[in-house]
């Protein structure tokens, strides 16, 4: 790619005030550090939402309040919610967010397990949700932690599940899952389909070294405070997500890579049609 994708992940389910202040938890801090994302340069905003008790929840009444927000204030901006097995595992509630008709939503394309937790994505429920997804007009981002996931969706493209363009987030450094290596990074964006926009993301210390591999690489990079509380490697500087993204636009800079806007990124078929801008 001539310029790099920036899919920014400013919050999961995980991450706590506990954990770090600089978090974003309510629909308040999310939005202003969405649109704060936006002022210093993202292309792609990956949510997750919380309810009143600041537990992730599954809810379009949660997530609207953001996504409204966002439309009104960055309506280039390309939004991705989260479908996530790891906390809800019925269709309907993973689901449920679809009805606001978000630019892309994310796929995992197999079962993985966390250090304390598993994700269950059955072939049933993941064809479910990307024919679900397809009828609203929906791309998936489709969330790869091991090349075998991969292998599942040459498969689910050839069944005509999955169409082309496709965006994948490599996810490296989980214990079940690829390493932040040269040789098994380059493997996962070698076997990636024709007509694949991809970004590299890492877990917890491995962000950064992941990152520069998606610059170097030629792709692009998922970051922020949902998959690394901390700004340097030895943890002792507690990340926010500002400088984070700054941090990438520096190295990007450096290395006379551009970032590719979201108009740009949505007019090559990721943005809902549903939804005028």
């Amino acid at each position: 790619m001539d310029s790099f994708i920036l899919n920014f992940a400013p919050t999961g389910m995980i991450p706590t005030k506990q954990m770090s202040p600089y978090v974003p938890v309510t629909a308040e801090e999310i939005i202003e550090e969405v649109l704060a994302a936006n002022e210093i340069g993202i292309t792609i905003v990956h949510l997750h939402a919380r309810d009143a008790d600041q537990k992730p929840t599954y809810k379009a009444s949660e997530y609207i309040k953001i996504i409204e927000k966002i439309r009104l204030y960055a309506p280039e901006l390309v939004i991705c919610t989260s479908l996530s097995g790891r906390n809800f595992n019925t269709f309907e509630f993973r689901s449920e967010v679809l009805e606001l008709f978000p630019d892309m939503g994310s796929l995992t394309l197999n079962s993985l397990n966390f250090p304390k937790s598993a994700s269950v994505n059955d072939p049933e429920m993941i064809e479910r949700l990307a024919e679900k997804m397809s009828a609203s007009g929906v791309k998936p981002e489709l969330e790869i932690f091991d090349l075998g996931m991969i292998n599942y969706a040459g498969f689910l493209i050839k069944k005509g599940i999955l169409k082309p363009p496709y965006y994948f987030n490599i996810i490296s450094g989980n214990i079940s899952g690829i390493q932040t290596e040269p040789d098994q990074i380059g493997l996962a964006i070698r076997l990636l389909p024709e007509q694949s926009y991809w970004a590299l993301g890492g877990i917890g210390d491995q962000q950064l070294k992941a990152n520069l591999m998606g610059l170097l690489n030629g792709g692009g990079v998922r970051t922020g405070t949902e998959d690394n509380l901390y700004y340097d490697r030895s943890k002792t500087i507690k990340a926010k997500n500002a400088d984070i993204l700054k941090r990438i636009h520096r190295i990007a800079n450096e290395l006379e890579v551009k970032l590719m806007s979201p108009k740009e990124f949505g007019d090559l078929g990721f943005y809902n049609p549903n939804i005028k801008r």
